[in-house]
């Protein structure tokens, strides 16, 4: 039996998600720009997808621009918040622990447009200290970045405290939070973060690859990085994939009455890999329990290289990763800025749990850890 514990990279998308991108491939498929009725029924498709991600947002319909992905929303949000308010102020703050979706746009920002960049290191539990963020903004600053959840370590950032300052004692800075590992697994109030910018994805949530989403709150000028026919309120050009984002909808619609429940679920599935791990002398947890989302456990297999114990894995059918999906299995920027070694950072594995992950499979996980162990250190001898 195959055990799957890579939810963090990807989900398995439910049936309502699929029912709905098929029924919009074969039968609702007009393009939502026509005038005439099949393009009209996609257009209401697509505007009842919006009002789904925008009730679990807490936000006006009107806020949320549909995007290929988390990738494509964030580097907007960064490129285009640059554009429109780092003309005359060249200041950007983020947290050191960002996905290259965001790390790389303000990289770029500093390398080719003169941009000045504070990365704030988080503690060694792999928390943004709120006071030394806020104290790095100033009136020269034109953006500042927090994720929510971190996609690595699953650490929840305190990202209300850190922008609700912001916003009081610099209310130009555009303050954008990538909240793709938090959506439909903690509770969002746009408002309620002081958020301008938040970013979504449908993938991770039991929808489909392709498809994402941001919040844009209203008076927030972001310059889009795709010109065209105008669509998405000028925002994102290019004829809306209405099966994608039909699928999107239709998940968060079914899933998001049963998020508590979810929760709590993660909570005690994590609580009992914790349990496990702590009985083995050879694992080192990365993830502080106390500040973490449930859905994320990261951990050390001492000695063994990540690579390494993920094949054992998966040769018995249990798949896991070594950190974000998106990096291919470089080196961790986010262990290495918590101040993690690097045998441990090279060993590490992360376990990220969906809302159908099994306490067997947590057995089944734990027993091929000891067993792959014991494997790998005697052909190392």
């Amino acid at each position: 039996m195959a055990v799957y514990l890579d939810n963090a990279a990807t989900t398995r998308p439910c049936e309502p998600a699929v029912s709905a991108v098929f029924q919009n491939m074969v039968e609702d498929y007009g393009n939502p720009s026509s005038l005439h009725g099949m393009g009209i029924t996609a257009e209401k498709n697509m505007t009842e997808a919006r009002k789904a991600i925008a009730a679990a947002l807490v936000c006006d319909p009107q806020c949320v621009t549909f995007t290929s992905g988390a990738t494509e929303a964030n580097n907007t949000a960064v490129f285009g918040a640059a554009k429109n308010y780092g003309k005359r102020k060249k200041k950007i703050v983020v947290s050191a622990l960002e996905h290259p979706s965001v790390a790389e746009p303000v990289k770029y920002l500093e390398e080719n447009d003169g941009f000045e960049v504070i990365r704030v290191k988080p503690s060694r539990g792999g928390i943004i200290d709120p006071d030394e963020f806020i104290a790095a903004v100033d009136e020269n600053t034109c953006l500042a970045s927090c994720m929510l959840v971190n996609n690595e370590t699953g650490a929840v950032q305190p990202v209300r405290k850190i922008f609700s300052a912001v916003k009081r004692e610099f209310p130009e800075c555009v303050t954008h939070c990538d909240a793709v590992q938090a959506f439909m697994k903690m509770p969002i109030k746009s408002a309620e973060l002081f958020a301008d910018v938040m970013v979504v994805s449908g993938h991770k949530v039991h929808a489909v690859k392709g498809v994402g989403a941001m919040y844009i709150r209203k008076g927030i000028r972001i310059a889009p990085l795709l010109l065209g026919g105008g669509q998405e309120k000028g925002l994102r050009s290019g004829t809306e994939s209405v099966p994608l984002i039909a699928g999107f909808g239709a998940a968060v619609r079914a899933l998001m009455p049963t998020m508590k429940v979810a929760h709590e679920n993660a909570e005690q599935i994590r609580e009992y890999l914790l349990k496990k791990l702590s009985k083995l002398d050879f694992v080192t947890v990365n993830s502080d329990s106390e500040s973490c989302s449930p859905f994320i456990t990261n951990f050390s297999v001492q000695g063994i290289r990540s690579e390494t114990m993920l094949h054992y894995l998966e040769e018995n059918e249990i798949y896991v990763s070594s950190g974000s999906a998106c990096s291919k299995g470089a080196h961790s920027s986010v262990l290495t800025a918590m101040g993690i070694s690097d045998d441990l950072a090279d060993s590490a594995i992360r376990v990220s749990l969906s809302r159908t992950t099994t306490m067997g499979e947590i057995d089944l996980l734990v027993n091929a850890l000891q067993n792959g162990y014991m494997s790998l250190a005697k052909k190392k001898k």
